[in-house]
């Protein structure tokens, strides 16, 4: 086998193994259920890390809607619940209040559609890659995310 196809092969490989993160099916995980009318279910798959403990997933809920220079807020609380007899982890944004907003005076023509996300408590995971974050969220809700990652940096504190 030449060098080109041995390569080939590796990359076909990888990419394969990168595509599995995003492939498997909720249903093969464990029976989560479907959304209840009104809601929708949002499922995200991590990658695996090699620390995963240095990383966390934000959740971003939120909807897009006009907004200007104030700076709008949704409320909510997003609840851990668990999966009857499996123990996994899975999460509920019940109910969505608002918008809030600053009330500043704002210039003629700043008004735009914006991503406004919900404020609350429990917006912040911990990372686990090996099963997926399911959220059940009311239809109008959007479900985005980042992660977070921790700074090799470590400081000392002082004693005083």
């Amino acid at each position: 086998m030449g060098t080109l196809t041995i390569n080939a092969a590796l990359g076909l490989f990888a990419f394969g193994l990168s595509g599995l993160v995003h492939a498997a099916k909720l249903e093969d995980t464990a029976p989560y259920p479907k959304a209840e009318n009104g809601f929708t279910r949002q499922v995200i798959h991590l990658a695996p890390q090699a620390r995963e403990n240095d990383f966390q997933v934000e959740i971003l809920a939120g909807k897009t809607m006009k907004s200007d220079c104030n700076h709008p807020r949704l409320g909510g609380i997003l609840e851990e619940k668990n999966l009857e007899g499996w123990g996994y982890p899975f999460y509920r944004l019940e109910k969505v209040i608002g918008p809030m907003s600053t009330l500043m005076a704002c210039p003629q023509g700043s008004s735009k559609q914006d991503f406004v996300p919900v404020v609350g408590d429990g917006f912040l995971l911990r990372y686990n890659s090996k099963l997926p974050l399911v959220l059940y969220v009311p239809k109008d809700i959007e479900v985005r995310y980042r992660i977070w990652s921790a700074s090799k940096k470590i400081e000392k504190a002082v004693q005083e």
